[in-house]
């Protein structure tokens, strides 16, 4: 399963374009915006006249928690009063005009670790709902090895891990029946429950996991979410989807974003253009960029062994000098194939070696099951056709160890074709270790 972090936003859309189906005895307003500034909220006004005649919530939305705790989180309170629309609109340009300190781990309202410190650039703004802290609910449910499992409590808020003790967990198995589930549920809802809420959170919790798995979560989090009677607010959400499913969703999920979380490196146009390809075919294409000027350069099939060979190169040559980690695994075409080594070449030799030695490039795996190694070669070897003269012109040394179906085949073509254009190259098979080329990289 490929976890993949969505916004608040899309999280709470996806759930409202689906609420009749899995929540029909409940109602939920579902008044929420995303805006970039506060122009863009106030034109958001024009059309949603609910920002002009309510009071409002701001807040970011671009993947990170505890965002009450980092004094994120504009509301009617005591100090600040009721939050209008030029309030929240100011408040979101004041935000979003410099660069902010964010802390994700907490000691009470004590910030503990380091800081990440980026810009704001999107946030969610809905209506203020007046409620007690009675019934503020608390819903989750993700997969752990091989079972789903539900988090409910009646502790919801920002202090939930703290009073994670109160949380009660269920799991369930791939096999059981909707019935099993719901009885499951009914018969371990958290004893504090309010006693007026005990049958709706039930039918709220039977509905929510139904939704979790049928629109393909790989996490689903509403933290918390606002009972009364018969009316649900969802105050806060966190959601991954299993992305993996997204051919079949699209309709289901939507127009959905995947973000680069707060804090984090924007991801290169090289990268996207992995995941997109991953998106598109049965096998598996990752691609993570960790230093694009170090000079070794890999090439992995298979995940397991993608982590194989990257600590083996930590510990062999120092981290610094790993410049990528990924893996093609699960079958992937010839084209597909060429198109990934297509991506890992041109970035390889866009530029020499700071010190002038020679790059690496490790072409490695165990022993394939099922994918056609001499079929994957090919590939491999139209995209070395397509960058010969640049990997001699920047100085690449190849070594490959592979092993599985037509694996001779595939060893001895890409032998062949590296001699005909000219490249550096050692090839082995499954006799020798599968991680000694690294060695031999490292030694030479």
């Amino acid at each position: 399963m490929a976890q993949k972090a969505i916004r608040e936003y899309d999280a709470k859309s996806i759930l409202a374009k689906h609420w009749d189906k899995y929540f029909p005895n409940f109602t939920y307003a579902y008044e929420t915006v995303m805006v970039q500034n506060g122009a863009e909220l106030k034109a958001a006004a024009e059309e949603k006249a609910w920002l002009k005649e309510k009071t409002l919530v701001a807040k970011p939305d671009m993947l990170f928690g505890k965002r009450g705790k980092n004094g994120l989180v504009l509301f009617k309170d005591a100090k600040p009063g009721d939050v209008k629309l030029d309030k929240a609109a100011a408040w979101i340009d004041e935000k979003s005009s410099s660069k902010q300190e964010v802390y994700f781990a907490f000691e009470g309202d004590t910030p503990t670790g380091n800081a990440s410190v980026d810009m704001l650039t999107h946030f969610v703004v809905e209506p203020f709902t007046p409620h007690t802290q009675e019934e503020e609910y608390y819903i989750s449910a993700t997969c752990v090895g091989d079972d789903d499992v539900l988090y409910m409590s009646a502790e919801g808020g920002m202090e939930v891990e703290e009073n994670w003790d109160k949380v009660i967990e269920v799991k369930f198995a791939i096999t059981e029946t909707e019935e099993e589930i719901a009885d499951k549920i009914r018969a371990n809802i958290p004893a504090d429950v309010a006693e007026k809420d005990k049958a709706g959170f039930a039918e709220f919790a039977i509905g929510f996991f139904r939704a979790y798995r049928e629109l393909n979560f790989a996490y689903l989090e509403i933290n918390p979410f606002v009972m009364q009677g018969n009316k649900i607010e969802l105050l806060d959400m966190v959601a991954k989807l299993d992305d993996t499913a997204g051919f079949m969703m699209k309709e289901d999920w939507g127009d959905v974003e995947y973000p680069t979380a707060f804090g984090m490196e924007e991801k290169s146009p090289e990268v996207l253009a992995v995941e997109e390809a991953d998106a598109k075919t049965g096998a598996s294409l990752k691609l993570t960029l960790l230093k694009p000027d170090a000079r070794i350069w890999t090439m992995v099939a298979g995940g397991g062994a993608s982590v194989v060979y990257a600590d083996t190169i930590a510990d062999l040559a120092g981290i610094n000098d790993l410049a990528n980690y990924g893996e093609y695994s699960g079958g992937p075409t010839t084209g597909e194939t060429k198109f990934y080594a297509g991506i890992i070449l041109d970035l390889m030799t866009r530029k020499k070696d700071a010190q002038g030695r020679d790059k690496v490039l490790i072409i490695g795996g165990a022993i394939a099951n099922f994918t056609d190694v001499a079929k994957t070669f090919t590939g491999i070897i139209q995209a070395f056709e397509e960058y010969a003269d640049k990997m001699k012109e920047v100085g690449v040394k190849i070594y490959v160890r592979r092993g599985g179906p037509n694996y001779e085949k595939g060893l001895k073509d890409i032998k062949e074709a590296a001699d005909r254009l000219g490249l550096w190259i050692d090839v082995y098979g499954p006799e020798t270790h599968v991680t000694d080329i690294v060695r031999m990289a490292v030694e030479a």
